[in-house]
């Protein structure tokens, strides 16, 4: 098990000194004075916000004294600077000198360095001079050249002596190490480079995502069927490893808990907590969780029992954990509009919203209404709806990829797996594998076979026997639905002014470009955390990261960057638009 090989390493505590003697003072930085918390609910309070910022779910990057005695091509450590040049925001509560988003779990001598939903969600905007934080909002990052930076980072330590002798004195220090114990760190930073760097060459080089997206199911495709489901030790299959090309937008969290169905392609029932467990334990997977599931055999054999699994013994989800962020979730409120409101013109943009869609208003599809699923829960109806945008993510989701270690699996009142079947059917196999043996109420090799065969979960599980069919009817329909382009979910625009840039995959600068025929909207626009009050979005100059996102128009609906499509609304009158406009930024 490959954890169990990287732990070998980490004896006595050293590893958590390595190279931290004087790490946390010259990583960790103070939030700057002008950096200013807006309004979230009264729910949402300081210490929800710390928590927030990191709690641990059970990713595994990697161990935390090799983040630590990592190093950029400069010689600087990687960690400095808290990871903003990437984006990332420095958490002065943090005694790793991590940033927002960023972990540190298990005991001290066997730390590991992971991530956590903040990562990718914490928002901070500019404008004026002053920074805002908006908790729960789609992160500004470059995810994609962290990932790739972190490799080239473990290339350097592997393919230079010196540098590897570097790293091992960092590593070990303050005590020196002995010819195996260098062996053996070698060996597992191999095992653990081999694999990452598998993944991370599913980056697209030539249309990178830039900051503020990611391709974030074919990432957790790649790493579920790619990394996890293999043969060990690396239990890598690399032909299921794909160009992630369908990148999205970070979705804001304030609405999640509350929504129907999640997911940019609304493909995740939700509304429950477990329900939530469900989808957030798929997004564990897809963020350096540990995951290595294995065929269970009949006692004293080597006899695989057909269809039956164990998905929990090297597995590092963090289930308690993950509870506590959904309960953090819930708590967090679309942000207040910092800036003043002509209440005039708001009122007149209230009435414009509540109009029937063909004439250019928004409540049809992005109202607040209630409907009652299971019994007593009531979410927020999130429509499923094509209209007319880029098709890639769609297309995604028909990717298939070899079972590997769970082939025959059962998908709950699904058939099993084949050897090759549709990833996203091996992803709810080992998500929804994972929560019925975690919550079964006998445990053991029998339970495991009872529960897989007899698929009678006992309550609350039951809710989760929608899922499977849901996904396969999904699978069966017919590409892109009605109309033009992929079928996207329709939120409930509380908080909308802070999640530019707009549409699934984040092609539209602004509010008042999305207003505006799909033809005459901004094709090239830098993006950046500066704010832009009047078009409600990205300002045109961003002077944070040098990337400038190159989108497609309406010819070319299936590159994953196109910014046709939702022409809702550009019908309107200037005045129209700047009326709707208000009432949108007071949501």
């Amino acid at each position: 098990m490959r954890m169990q090989l990287l732990i070998e390493t980490m004896f006595c505590g050293i590893l958590f000194c390595a190279a931290t003697t004087a790490a946390p003072a010259v990583l960790a930085q103070a939030v700057a004075s002008d950096v200013k918390t807006l309004q979230q609910g009264d729910n949402w309070k300081d210490v929800d916000r710390t928590n927030f910022y990191s709690q641990d779910q059970g990713s595994q990057i990697m161990p935390l004294a090799w983040f630590r005695a990592l190093k950029q091509p400069n010689g600087q450590p990687f960690l400095a600077d808290s990871l903003s040049r990437y984006g990332y925001l420095p958490n002065p509560a943090s005694d790793n000198g991590l940033p927002i988003g960023f972990t540190a779990s298990g005991p001290e001598s066997v730390a590991f360095a992971g991530m956590t939903c903040s990562a990718c969600h914490t928002r901070q905007i500019t404008a004026d001079g002053i920074a805002y934080r908006i908790d729960g909002g789609p992160a500004i990052v470059d995810w994609q050249s962290f990932s790739t930076d972190l490799d080239a980072a473990v290339a350097r330590v592997l393919q230079n002596g010196s540098n590897f002798q570097e790293f091992a004195s960092a590593v070990f220090a303050p005590v020196t190490p002995q010819p195996g114990d260098l062996k053996t760190l070698r060996e597992n930073l191999q095992l653990w480079y081999d694999r990452y760097d598998a993944w991370a060459k599913s980056l697209p080089s030539n249309t990178p995502w830039g900051p503020g997206r990611m391709d974030a199911v074919g990432m957790i495709f790649n790493r579920l069927t790619g990394l996890d489901i293999g043969e060990p030790p690396s239990h890598l299959i690399k032909d299921n490893i794909k160009t992630a090309d369908a990148p999205v937008r970070y979705p804001f969290l304030w609405n999640a808990p509350k929504q129907n169905w999640t997911q940019w392609a609304g493909f995740a029932p939700n509304g429950s907590d477990i329900l939530a467990l469900n989808r957030n334990l798929g997004q564990v997977y897809g963020v350096y969780g540990v995951f290595e599931p294995t065929k269970m055999h009949v006692p004293g054999t080597k006899l695989p029992i057909p269809g039956v699994i164990d998905y929990l013994t090297n597995n590092s989800a963090n289930f308690n954990g993950l509870g506590k962020l959904e309960n953090l979730v819930k708590k967090i409120g679309p942000p207040a509009w910092p800036w003043s409101i002509t209440e005039a013109l708001r009122a007149q943009g209230e009435a414009i919203f509540s109009w029937p869609k063909e004439q250019g208003g928004c409540a049809e599809c992005h109202g607040k209404q209630e409907r009652h699923t299971l019994p007593g829960m009531t979410t927020w109806e999130t429509p499923v709806l094509a209209v007319g945008t880029d098709s890639r993510q769609m297309s995604l989701l028909k990717r298939e990829a070899q079972t590997g270690e769970l082939k025959g699996a059962l998908v709950l009142l699904n058939s099993p797996l084949k050897e090759t079947d549709a990833a996203i059917r091996i992803l709810t196999a080992s998500v929804l594998g994972t929560i019925i043996q975690k919550y079964s109420p006998v445990t053991g090799q029998s339970s495991q076979k009872d529960l897989t065969i007899k698929i009678r979960p006992p309550p609350p599980l039951r809710t989760l026997e929608g899922v499977a069919p849901a996904i396969d009817g999904f699978l069966q329909t017919p590409e892109g639905g009605q109309g033009v382009g992929g079928k996207y979910e329709a939120r409930v625009l509380y908080g909308i002014w802070a999640a530019a840039p707009y549409l699934h995959n984040g092609s539209v600068r602004s509010l008042a470009e999305l207003l505006e025929p799909a033809k005459d909207r901004t094709a090239d626009f830098k993006v950046g955390p500066a704010y832009d009050k009047d078009a409600v979005g990205l300002a045109a100059e961003q002077p944070k990261f040098d990337y400038t996102l190159h989108t497609t128009g309406c010819d070319d609906l299936t590159s994953g960057n196109s910014h046709c499509g939702h022409e809702y609304g550009t019908q309107l009158k200037p005045d129209e638009k700047k009326a709707l406009l208000e009432y949108l930024k007071s949501l």
